[in-house]
């Protein structure tokens, strides 16, 4: 996890919309002109992770369907930790359940906050995040005003963010930003009103847009946008092992996945540590939209 210490940051809108568009701009300039980059070894955003761990540790085994029940979500917590996967991902009304199955495993307990819209009123998040809390969630991941984002609304999307990091107290939260509803721009501005409002990460998708989800140069965009003091999440659509470490070599240290069963070998007692695999991947000519000098 990166150091809390962005919790300190200065708003990014406290002077208008302007000078926010002005920087993301210049992200968004500095990334489509970046050439690819080989992936040498472990890139920087995952040295946080032990480079002799295994791809387990950064996967969120999710669940988030309105018809998943108690078995189902039972069943996803007992995948996790056979696994050895980092966390389980579910709505609110299952936390309680997670938390009870998963006591003493070290797998944690994330949840979704005002999700897929992030449309409520920003009292009704805080209300929502205070609960979750309550029933013993780990971590948060919380939905993006996307309409006051689009609308170029950033001082509101900011105080939304804030409010909802200052309920969490020490859990920290993730902001989903719905990236394939957004322009370029709007995805740089989004991660800069998320880390200066005191998020701990950064997700590309909810799963649920009809847009699509996680694409490797939004991740890069992403990795680009935050440098690498907060997590990117790879979220919707990474459905496959090669597709994982694409999103990892590309900028994430984390993935949403709604089956690790298609990631079996990359699982097993045998699997090779995180950093052989991406090494792997470059010798057999994988290339990545990887970011440098953020």
């Amino acid at each position: 996890m990166p150091d809390r210490g962005w919790r300190r940051r200065r708003s990014v809108t406290r002077h208008g919309r302007g000078e926010l568009v002005q920087k993301a701009r210049a992200i968004v300039e500095s990334w489509t002109t970046a050439p690819p980059q080989p992936v040498t070894g472990l890139p920087p955003w995952l040295e946080h992770s032990a480079g002799s761990a295994g791809i387990g540790r950064l996967l969120d085994h999710t669940l988030l369907k309105p018809e998943a029940g108690r078995d189902a979500i039972l069943a996803l917590c007992d995948e996790a930790v056979r696994h050895g996967l980092r966390a389980v991902c579910v709505n609110g009304a299952w936390v309680s359940d997670c938390v009870s199955r998963l006591a003493r495993s070290g797998v944690v307990v994330a949840t979704v906050v005002s999700f897929p819209l992030g449309a409520g009123a920003t009292k009704s998040k805080v209300t929502e995040a205070r609960l979750a809390i309550g029933c013993g969630a780990d971590e948060l991941d919380m939905v993006m005003p996307i309409g006051q984002a689009k609308a170029g609304e950033w001082r509101y999307v900011e105080d939304d963010i804030r409010r909802v990091v200052d309920a969490a107290g020490d859990v920290p939260v993730h902001v989903i930003l719905e990236a394939a509803a957004l322009q370029p721009v709007e995805i740089a501005a989004g991660c800069l009103v998320a880390r200066a409002a005191g998020a701990a990460c950064v997700a590309t998708s909810t799963g649920f847009h009809e847009a699509g989800g996680a694409g490797e140069g939004t991740i890069s965009l992403l990795r680009r946008a935050v440098g690498t003091e907060l997590g990117v999440k790879a979220s919707g659509g990474v459905r496959s092992s090669d597709a994982a470490l694409r999103m990892l070599a590309a900028g994430a240290d984390r993935i949403a996945v709604s089956s690790p069963a298609s990631m079996a070998a990359l699982l097993g007692a045998s699997a090779p540590p995180l950093r052989r695999l991406l090494e792997s991947s470059a010798s057999a000519g994988g290339q990545s939209p990887v970011v440098s000098g953020y």
